[in-house]
């Protein structure tokens, strides 16, 4: 029963640290745009990136994937 007395005051303690803690993240602007930064992983940053060289691109024209077969675009005819 004697730790009821330690606990208490302890768990005050605490609870007015936390609060503490929140209404400094508030006064600091830490919850003031929740949205934009949600938002801002759906659009595109290509401004951003740096430019290719004309020798990067010769290379990967080499390495490109084969474009699909003409057979691919008739109908099936085993119906």
């Amino acid at each position: 029963m004697d730790i009821i007395y330690i606990l208490v005051p302890l768990s005050l303690v605490l609870l007015s640290i936390a609060i503490a803690i929140f209404f400094w993240a508030v006064k600091s602007g830490q919850f003031d745009d929740m949205d934009s930064p949600a938002h801002r992983i759906l659009f595109d940053d290509d401004d951003d990136l740096p430019r290719r060289s004309d020798t990067n691109k010769s290379a990967d024209n080499q390495s490109a994937a084969p474009q699909p077969s003409a057979q691919r675009d008739q109908p099936d005819s085993h119906q």
